[in-house]
């Protein structure tokens, strides 16, 4: 039962009533618990239903972020209350006829990200005529440190729980439960990978959009290696009873520790080079297989999926560090070695390309290019895939030193340009073409989640159509196709503990 009083906008859920705000003709619920609070006993644990509440309770802010890495410029751990799973409604009807509904999965490379970044304001989409949905999962140590006595995967295990308050409570902000499409980016897309593989996701969205997914999956031994190295640098066995005792801050300050030194373990391989310390765990029960493997025999074959990526993926990580116009030939070499399937092949297939030129083609291919192209090629074996590639190139840092990069489908697909991050991107004053971008990026996937049909072709792996999302858009082969050919026989599998030469003697 939803209303709009003189007061503002109300909806009962499963857990009590809810007070809103209206907002530019869209109602408004943020910070609504959908799991407990998980601190004290249910500190590292699997998500618990939220507890109801009397009366009405106050929806209008969001509810704090759960404890974040400090890299990157995050704003550091929260040692709040620990209310931190929430969810966020966008409703332009609350008494709406079931309405489509698009559910959120922030990234931030499993180390941090919030609902509550303004760039995720769900009202510009809502008015298109869908529910908005996003939401707090569990992220850094908190979420995927790989602790014994932990479940695996508690970032996973939160956006599962969300996922079922949607399915159990969306009909009272006018949306349907059977009608639901996650949408995300970068780790929100690796999530959505991972999700469609998982047994405890199923039947919980018909639809998924996933945007720049990530090759990022540790198997157990490599990511329990790595939290046995978090809980040392507290002095500590990597057990949650131990762990659970200390202040999220502390646990999530470990994290950042082991990644600014995590290229000193060479036994970690892979993920050492990326200095990435957690991503979700191939752990057999959670997460059965890397998500291509599962999709390709035929898991979520009854999801309809958009799968795509950046042209130029990594060029935003090059310029954030500073390393655009400094890549040598040794830096190169080693990308070649730690990354490509065969550096001789990589070379031999892009002659004309020089070190710099290399160096972010196979950050690009391993990191998010391949991975999203072998989903569609995974998933399109039972189920319907759809492949875009972004090519417009971004405007922001003076017009010609991002390309089309990583990240750059945030302000386009929820029409917030200059929000947040969308400065950096589009500059502080957006050209016109964004906004006409933005406008066709939220009608193809509005489209989509209503009736399913984006208005393109599915991928096949004759003709291989792709959207090319640029100031004049179209349908063509899949334009990297030099890169793909390198690719096609790469497992992508999950990341493993490397051999180092004392076990080799061992």
């Amino acid at each position: 039962m939803s209303a709009i009083g003189s007061a503002g906008p109300e909806a009962r859920v499963a857990t009590g009533r809810l007070h809103g705000r209206m907002e530019d003709g869209v109602a408004v619920f943020r910070g609504v618990p959908f799991a407990r609070p998980p601190v004290g006993a249910l500190r590292l644990a699997a998500p618990a239903p939220a507890e109801p509440w009397d009366g009405v309770r106050q929806a209008g802010t969001f509810g704090p972020p759960p404890p974040q890495s400090r890299l990157l410029g995050a704003s550091g751990a929260d040692d709040t209350d620990g209310d931190w799973l929430t969810v966020n409604v966008w409703s332009p009807d609350l008494g709406g006829a079931r309405l489509p509904v698009m559910v959120w999965i922030h990234g931030g490379g499993y180390m941090y990200g919030r609902s509550g970044d303004p760039l995720f304001d769900g009202r510009v989409l809502a008015r298109d005529g869908v529910i908005v949905v996003t939401f707090n999962y569990r992220v850094s140590a908190e979420g995927f440190g790989h602790f014994q006595g932990a479940p695996a995967n508690r970032g996973l295990l939160d956006q599962v729980a969300a996922l079922r308050w949607v399915h159990d409570n969306i009909a009272a902000f006018g949306g349907d439960p059977d009608r639901v499409t996650v949408f995300g980016e970068s780790a929100g897309a690796g999530s959505i990978a991972a999700l469609m593989a998982m047994p405890q996701a199923a039947g919980l969205f018909r639809r998924a959009i996933a945007q720049s997914v990530p090759s990022l999956f540790f198997s157990a031994e490599l990511a329990a290696d790595i939290a046995a190295a978090v809980a040392g640098e507290l002095g500590l066995a990597p057990l949650a009873g131990e762990l659970a005792g200390l202040s999220p801050g502390r646990l999530i300050d470990a994290g950042d520790a082991v990644a600014d030194k995590m290229d000193a373990s060479p036994r970690w391989g892979r993920a050492a080079y990326l200095r990435t310390p957690f991503a979700p765990v191939v752990d057999g029960e959670v997460l059965p297989a890397v998500p291509w493997r599962s999709l390709a025999d035929g898991a979520a074959r009854d999801v309809e999926l958009i799968v795509g990526h950046t042209r130029d993926e990594y060029r935003l990580f090059m310029a954030i560090a500073g390393d655009t116009g400094t890549i040598t030939a040794e830096r190169a070499a080693t990308a070649l070695r730690e990354l490509a399937p065969d550096p001789q092949a990589y070379r031999a297939a892009y002659p004309g390309a020089g070190d710099e030129r290399l160096y972010e083609l196979v950050h690009s291919d391993f990191m998010f290019r391949m991975p999203s192209v072998r989903l569609a090629e995974s998933h399109q074996r039972h189920g319907r895939a759809h492949l875009h590639e972004l090519t417009w190139p971004a405007p922001g840092m003076g017009g010609d030193a991002l390309g089309a990069c990583h990240g750059l489908g945030l302000p386009l697909t929820f029409g917030n340009l200059t929000a947040g991050a969308a400065g950096l991107l589009l500059g502080q004053e957006p050209p016109p073409a964004a906004a006409e971008l933005s406008a066709r990026v939220r009608a193809a996937w509005i489209a989509f989640a209503t009736d399913g049909d984006p208005g393109w072709p599915a991928y096949e792996p004759h003709h291989r159509h792709t959207w090319i999302i640029d100031t004049e858009p179209g349908t063509t082969a899949y334009p990297e196709e030099t890169s793909r050919e390198l690719w096609a026989g790469h497992a992508f599998d999950p990341f493993t503990l490397r051999p180092t030469a004392a076990h080799t003697q061992a």
